[in-house]
């Protein structure tokens, strides 16, 4: 993506980075920086920063990090030149669209069939031709006025009616296919993914169709049929209603299971229910609710799976800062059985105003957690007791919050017909394991402290941490102080162990030919996530710049030294190299 350089630079001027993260995060300022909780992981304690002055945030617990444009990237999960986009939508400037790459192309159209395919589907809903589905929206009691607010649609039990009706306005075969509405067969032709559906457009929180979901008539298999990923979706980033329950008044957000429990929430007043695309909870899903909401109730169907993805989700939910709650919803007796029930199936059979007792009694994670645990115990046998006490003592100490373990401990010596006293003191005991193992990981990386100068992400692990640490310092300087940059290269970045590094000071070197600024921002669309990760956290690390061109001096020597011996070279005499290239640079050549 080729944008002006002058057009980028006036964008990230123009959008200043705490005003920009601060729509996303609340921050607190701490000293020259400002601090909060950061969106990309989940945590309770801030180790989010931004930085005003040099217009750069960087996590210090996940070590993600970069300008302006990075942090749009990320948090809206688009690709440089959308994010470009995005920001110069926000600061009301005109982007040079004869730039536009194919990609952007791409997206652009793949978003437009996505909202003419709804329309497409929407309008067979009402022909004859949709009977069927309307027939079944109104088995399911989906009012004419709900369908219409989801924007719910009919495929048509045909090989081919979406695709006649888009090639008709002009888009390609390859354009359907990359959206996911058409599927490739055997003999090269193409047909339509979704046939004889009831069609749910999928709706990100910008009002964009990124995909769809369909559910068939009757009982045949798949039930559900979702759309593949694609430029556009991602369904770890995506939850299903999220566009109409950011508006909800309501203190809290509803996860479901499926759309259809999502639409029947809606209609029945609980319009701040959302539903994941056919996926447990994700981490990127978090984020996105964090947004909106501090607090979530969790309402999955009550069979085995649905225990299972609760579970889950409050695993992914663990230290995070969401208040979190479970809807149990109770087994139905049908036919003298008791029998599964969803959502859907509650609300319709008992009525919106039990759902409502239901939704204000939800008990929180943990009570969650030592039901889930109790279950898996004869508590009426000594042995399982004794299991059980050990099991839910481990999730107890992991408390942080001592008067609620204090209640909780009560609880669950409640439930094991023990004494308070005695599951204290087994929960102190598990307090105790949690810390011994705590410690013995501290000790193991006081142990080895080269681990703890190596980057997290395993692919830009340091083969040779003392030239990497050199490189880091160059790459420091020169970001920090475009003044020590000489006029022709010092090192080059072959010279570098670390590809990454090599690859960082190379993008140095060539916005320096070009004259552009050295800063981070300037350097978003070169580098990938992980190295402008790796840059932000370098630039973190103390520096003196008084010292700069030493300093400079003596991280070049040990880089060409390390380099010397990797390519079996000899090597010029440390002291010398510093002088040779004081010399030069007092000559005004400033190189080596």
């Amino acid at each position: 993506m080729a944008f002006p350089q002058s057009f980028l630079d006036e964008l990230v001027a123009r959008s200043d980075i705490a005003d920009v993260v601060g729509q996303y995060v609340a921050l607190t300022r701490k000293g020259s920086n400002l601090f909060g909780l950061c969106p990309f992981h989940n945590e309770k304690t801030p180790s989010f920063s931004v930085s005003p002055d040099k217009q750069i945030y960087h996590c210090f617990g996940c070590k993600k990090g970069g300008g302006v444009i990075n942090f749009i990237m990320e948090i809206e999960n688009l690709s440089f030149p959308d994010a470009v986009r995005f920001l110069a939508k926000r600061a009301n400037m005109e982007v040079p669209e004869e730039e536009q790459g194919r990609e952007s192309q791409l997206r652009a159209r793949i978003l437009a069939l996505n909202r003419d395919a709804a329309r497409f589907y929407y309008q067979c809903l009402q022909k004859p031709e949709g009977a069927a589905v309307a027939e079944y929206l109104n088995r399911r009691r989906i009012t004419r006025q709900t369908a219409v607010r989801f924007g719910l649609g009919a495929s048509l039990d045909q090989w081919d009616a979406l695709i006649q009706a888009m090639t008709h306005k002009g888009y390609s075969k390859t354009e359907l296919l990359s959206a996911g509405l058409a599927v490739q067969g055997k003999n090269g032709g193409i047909y339509d993914k979704f046939r004889n559906r009831l069609m749910f457009p999928v709706i990100d929180v910008r009002g964009d169709v990124v995909a769809f979901g369909g559910r068939v008539l009757d009982k045949s298999e798949p039930k559900y049929m979702n759309s593949q990923e694609t430029l556009v979706f991602s369904k770890r980033r995506v939850l299903y209603g999220l566009n109409l329950a950011k508006k909800s008044k309501r203190p809290n957000i509803i996860l479901c299971e499926g759309n259809i429990d999502v639409v029947t929430m809606h209609q029945a007043g609980f319009d701040n229910a959302v539903a994941s695309m056919g996926t447990a909870l994700t981490t990127e899903q978090t984020r996105l609710l964090s947004r909106y909401t501090k607090e979530l109730v969790l309402c999955y169907d009550n069979d085995n799976a649905g225990q299972l993805a609760t579970a889950r989700a409050l695993e992914i939910l663990d230290n995070s800062e969401f208040s979190v709650k479970v809807l149990r919803l109770p087994q139905r007796l049908v036919d003298g059985q008791y029998v599964k029930q969803d959502a859907d199936d509650f609300i319709k059979f008992q009525g919106p105003e039990a759902f409502d007792r239901l939704l204000n009694g939800s008990e929180n994670g943990i009570a969650f957690r030592m039901t889930q645990i109790a279950g898996r115990h004869d508590l009426g046998d000594d042995e399982q007791r004794v299991a059980y006490c050990e099991e839910v003592s481990d999730l107890l100490a992991g408390l942080e919050n001592a008067v609620e373990r204090e209640i909780y401990t009560t609880r669950a010596a409640q439930a094991a017909h023990i004494t308070p006293e005695a599951m204290k003191l087994e929960v102190q005991r598990a307090f105790k394991r949690r810390l011994a193992r705590d410690k013995r990981q501290r000790q193991r990386q006081e142990l080895n402290p080269a681990a703890a100068l190596q980057p997290k992400e395993r692919d830009l692990r340091y083969t040779n941490v003392r030239s990497a640490m050199a490189e880091e310092g160059i790459i420091r300087l020169l970001v920090l102080d475009e003044g020590l940059f000489p006029q022709e290269a010092p090192i080059q970045p072959e010279q570098f162990s670390s590809p990454a590094l090599g690859h960082i000071y190379g993008t140095l070197l060539q916005a320096r030919e070009a004259g552009r600024p050295l800063s981070v921002a300037a350097l978003a669309g070169e580098l990938n996530t992980e190295e402008m990760g790796l840059l932000t956290n370098l630039l973190q690390k103390p520096v003196s710049l008084a010292n700069g061109v030493q300093a400079l001096e003596d991280y070049i020597t040990i880089v060409r030294t390390e380099y010397d011996k990797r390519s079996g070279q000899g090597t010029m005499d440390p002291l010398l190299a510093a002088q040779e290239f004081r010399k030069r640079k007092r000559e005004g050549k400033q190189e080596l």
